[in-house]
């Protein structure tokens, strides 16, 4: 039963929050700008939601050098302004009930994570947290997911741990670093054009058996 886990680790972006598409649309629009590229709707919901997986292979796929286009997109997002525009999905607030160590490994960044994650009020739900980088490594590279579990003081200890998150990223992670994986289909499988499987598979954690 799900409610057994000794401890959760959570995605953020899509699995515990989102953000309203006309912020998503703005930022494309100015980043191509910079890139001297447009984006489709499809092509930005694509990259922001991580639908075919690794964001960088995809860019790459388009022509498109993964490197400027990150430091155009994060030179173009304010983190006041995401934080404001971001909601918290109504089915994750079970997570403020769990009575276990619970840490948030997230691919949003440390300048944009830590003012949506007060804007939502969540701060609080996690005893640890990591927003990955370059040097900590980006999932499914079980490194972060390790590095959160040291910091919860659960790592090799024998428990029983999961890790949800909205991603087949997600679902990798959680396998590399011996978790249950937990897989919320916010988007739908015919928007992500592929199905991504998961000890669990949900549209809401709503649906989840034995949760607190």
């Amino acid at each position: 039963m799900v409610s057994e886990y000794d401890y959760w680790l959570l995605d953020l972006d899509g699995t515990l929050i989102d953000v309203e598409w006309s912020y998503t649309r703005e930022v494309f629009d100015r980043v191509g700008d910079r890139l001297g590229r447009e984006f489709t709707d499809q092509e930005a919901d694509i990259i922001w939601s991580g639908l075919t997986g690794s964001r960088d292979r995809q860019l790459e796929a388009w022509g498109i050098d993964p490197h400027e286009f990150w430091e155009a997109f994060h030179a173009e997002e304010d983190p006041m302004v995401r934080a404001e525009q971001t909601y918290l999905h109504d089915d994750a607030a079970f997570v403020a009930e769990l009575d276990v160590p619970v840490g948030l490994v997230t691919h949003c960044q440390e300048f944009l994570c830590e003012p949506v994650l007060d804007n939502v009020g969540i701060r609080d739900w996690f005893d640890a947290r990591l927003c990955c980088t370059e040097e900590t490594g980006w999932k499914p590279d079980p490194a972060p997911v390790e590095s959160v579990l040291r910091e919860l003081g659960v790592a090799h200890n024998g428990h029983e741990g999961v890790l949800a998150g909205d991603g087949a990223n997600d679902v990798g992670a959680a396998w590399n670093a011996g978790l249950d994986a937990i897989h919320v289909e916010r988007v739908g499988h015919e928007r992500r054009g592929q199905c991504v499987l998961g000890d669990y598979r949900v549209e809401s954690f709503d649906e989840l058996p034995g949760r607190p």
